[in-house]
């Protein structure tokens, strides 16, 4: 991929998570729901995160907005609200009108709007400097300095993003200054009135040119200290303002000399010995009038050494005399250092840009190889087995032994599926959070339950202790409480030999006000622990450690990952700590409210086979339109006593509903991606139905759709619940007798 194309698909990505709605405090609430890459945005992603919390941290003003007719602006950082003393983001669109043209101060827009024009259309790089005016939240006005840059792509768009720097001081400052060099200059004025008279008697020879000469000099005196006519044909130079640096060549006085002396003596007492033979062959007669030729004027930057400090210098040359015989000059110096130290800040700005973007072609490469290894290790089981149960079709046991094999390969392959999964939830902010009721004592036993036997397969001692809880009753996600300690407690299984010992414990550290607390999960085991090095990357997607390997240990190494993430989005932390051959212990901090009335925690009662027998000769319409899933969802279901009608797409059921009597179908499993109508609108239409008993037959959405924003949007079209494919039989079983009663 070039450089140009990976920085402009980089910037692309940042825009997007910049595209913020007005709400959001932070400067980052949405993202792409839907990568056509996953893998690789999700690493540009990754990248561009970094690179905008680097932009909201930096000590000065950053601004984008889009180069259009609304110049929308799409991001600005802390630095630049406090600029315009806002409080927020949500201020500060406010105060400006989300609009560039809102930030500029109405008596000085046009001039500035013109300004960048010129600069853009005139400049190589696209770069422009303005100065302006702003009105502040308090009312207050503000200077400022603006170096923008001008971003052009099809994929991004026009786009200007911009350093912004507070600069009332200094035009403050630069006013005071003036006001004295204009006094200064009057002075100067008339010694320069008084210089022309000694060498021109009579008022009257005053010719044009010595008026264009006055009029350039005039010009450069308020930016250029120094000021010094030359006529190069008659080798003299006359000083009209000296610096402290000119003036010693001048001996104090505003007295001519010999031009070759001049040039040779500055240069060689203060120019920078790197630059010196440049600005010897810039400065001899020659080259002046060979680039006057061409054009009225031109500079050369430079380096000087004054006390052993180096300091930037800008000379400018001006032709005021004869246009077709140069001799007359003008040569004006000025310091540069502040916009050199500028340039060099926006230089190192676009290196580190380039060096992230680096890094995030390194990360992807990793990535795309990580999951090549993860997945084609289960894949190849699965046709192994598979090509030598084709082999011994005849021997039932060996069919059944290559089954099992072929069931745990798949089994892998899909826990690694919804481990990557899981990581694009928390990571693309398409993670919610759905805050209920919820027992922690329970949720801790529903998790021993469900993995003690793993422990026991290895030999393992797993114990729960909650007896510190003091309010086990609060609000959280129970799901996602759930999924992160499930996924600590599979970690420590999973490295911990035979023989060991794992904990799974629940604390109450701290009451607060507000009827909160702090609850401590710690997860601990005597496993072969992390050492020192690798405890900096345990989060860290796709990182495992070399023991694992070297101890026949096989993961994917997102659990850990997944589990920080989650324990983020419930706005806490997880520590880890370890000794190698020893164990390790995580430790999740959460801040959870307390219920004030907690409800009675009934566990769900087992359910035997009768419990389902209410539930025979119930009839479903499955609608599908893959053949293999059709098939294989009505063996499932007719195989659970249930009676299937099916249809291919949803237009087919809308119309077997819309024509049946009430109560004639139970339920609807409903497929998403479908030709004709897809699954959503289906539903809808079902739902619109002028029969409101067979409007509101229950539909459970059955879909390989597993994002949250996906069940969302089957929630938000009528569905009552949203499963995923591959089918969890006890879970789908579940969630029938939820709706079908008996």
């Amino acid at each position: 991929m070039a450089k140009q194309d990976t920085t402009h698909h980089l910037i692309e990505y940042i825009l997007t998570l910049l595209d913020l709605p007005e709400n959001n405090e932070n400067g980052f609430s949405h993202l792409i729901e839907k990568f056509p890459e996953p893998e690789l945005d999700r690493n540009y992603m990754n990248t561009a995160h970094e690179i905008i919390k680097f932009m909201d941290e930096m000590p000065g003003g950053f601004l984008i907005y889009h180069a259009d007719q609304d110049e929308k602006i799409v991001y600005a950082n802390k630095a630049l609200l406090r600029i315009f003393g806002c409080d927020s983001l949500n201020d500060f669109r406010e105060l400006t009108g989300n609009s560039f043209k809102g930030m500029v101060h109405h008596d000085d827009l046009d001039a500035v709007e013109a300004s960048i024009s010129e600069q853009i259309a005139a400049s190589q790089y696209d770069l422009d400097y303005v100065e302006y005016r702003i009105i502040r939240k308090d009312g207050t006005i503000r200077w400022v300095e603006d170096y923008g840059h001008f971003i052009h792509s099809p994929a991004i768009h026009d786009i200007f993003y911009v350093f912004i720097s507070d600069a009332t001081e200094k035009k403050e400052r630069l006013k005071q200054e003036t006001i004295a060099l204009q006094n200064a200059r009057k002075q100067e004025r008339e010694k320069l009135q008084n210089l022309i008279k000694a060498y021109d008697k009579e008022k009257k020879l005053i010719n044009q040119e010595h008026l264009r000469r006055l009029e350039v000099i005039e010009g450069l005196s308020v930016n250029y200290d120094s000021i010094l006519y030359a006529d190069l044909n008659q080798n003299k130079i006359l000083p009209y303002r000296l610096s402290s640096r000119t003036k010693r060549q001048f001996c104090y006085k505003y007295q001519p000399c010999e031009f070759l002396w001049y040039i040779s003596d500055y240069v060689n007492t203060w120019v920078h010995p790197d630059d010196k033979e440049r600005v010897l062959t810039a400065t001899t007669p020659a080259y002046i009038k060979h680039k006057l030729s061409s054009n009225k004027t031109y500079y050369i930057n430079y380096r000087i050494l004054i006390d052993g400090k180096t300091k930037f210098l800008q000379l400018r040359i001006v032709n005021v005399g004869n246009k077709e015989q140069i001799s007359q000059v003008v040569m004006g110096y000025r310091r540069i250092d502040e916009e050199v130290l500028k340039e060099m800040e926006q230089k190192q700005l676009l290196e580190q840009a380039l060096s992230n973007a680096n890094l995030a072609i390194v990360a992807k490469n990793t990535f795309l190889s990580n999951m090549s290894h993860d997945m084609r290790t289960p894949l190849n089981a699965i046709f192994g087995f598979t090509a030598l149960a084709k082999q011994h079709l005849n021997d039932q046991q060996f069919v059944q032994h290559y089954l099992d094999q072929i069931d745990t390969s798949s089994r892998q392959l899909l826990d690694l599926i919804d481990k990557v999964l899981e990581i694009a939830w928390s990571e693309s902010n398409d993670i919610h959070i759905v805050e209920s009721e919820c027992n922690l004592s329970a949720i801790m036993q529903e998790i021993h339950d469900l993995l003690l036997p793993d422990a026991i397969e290895k030999n393992i001692s797993f114990s729960l202790d909650d007896n510190r809880l003091k309010h086990p009753d609060v609000y959280s996600d129970p799901d996602k409480l759930s999924h992160l300690l499930r996924y600590l407690v599979t970690n420590a299984i999973k490295y911990t030999n035979n023989g060991g010992k794992v904990e799974l414990i629940a604390q109450e550290s701290e009451s607060q006000p507000d009827k909160y607390a702090v609850y401590q999960f710690i997860v601990r085991d005597t496993g072969i622990g992390i050492s020192k090095e690798f405890l900096a990357h345990v989060f860290e997607p796709f990182e495992r450690e070399k023991n694992t390997t070297f101890s026949g240990i096989h993961g994917s190494g997102l659990g850990l990952a997944i589990a920080k993430n989650i324990a983020t989005t419930l706005g806490g932390d997880i520590q880890v700590n370890s000794t190698v051959n020893k164990g390790s212990t995580f430790t999740v901090t959460l801040r959870l409210r307390i219920q004030t009335d907690p409800l009675l925690y009934t566990a769900g009662a087992d359910i035997t086979n009768d419990s389902f027998s209410y539930l025979l000769d119930k009839r479903i319409l499955l609608v599908e339109d893959n053949e293999i899933n059709l098939e294989i969802e009505t063996e499932i279901l007719q195989g659970l006593g249930f009676l299937i009608e099916t249809a291919v797409n949803g237009s087919i059921a809308v119309d077997k509903v819309k024509g049946s009597t009430p109560g004639y179908f139970s339920l609807v499993l409903m497929d998403i991606q479908m030709p004709v109508m897809d699954g959503y609108q289906a539903a809808r239409a079902i739902r619109s139905l002028d029969d409101s008993q067979l409007a509101q037959i229950p539909i459970i959405a059955l879909s390989a759709n597993a994002f949250e924003s996906d069940k969302q949007m089957s929630m938000e079209s009528g569905m009552n619940e949203h499963l995923t494919k591959p089918i969890d039989i006890p879970l789908l079983l579940e969630t029938i007798t939820k709706y079908i009663h008996s």
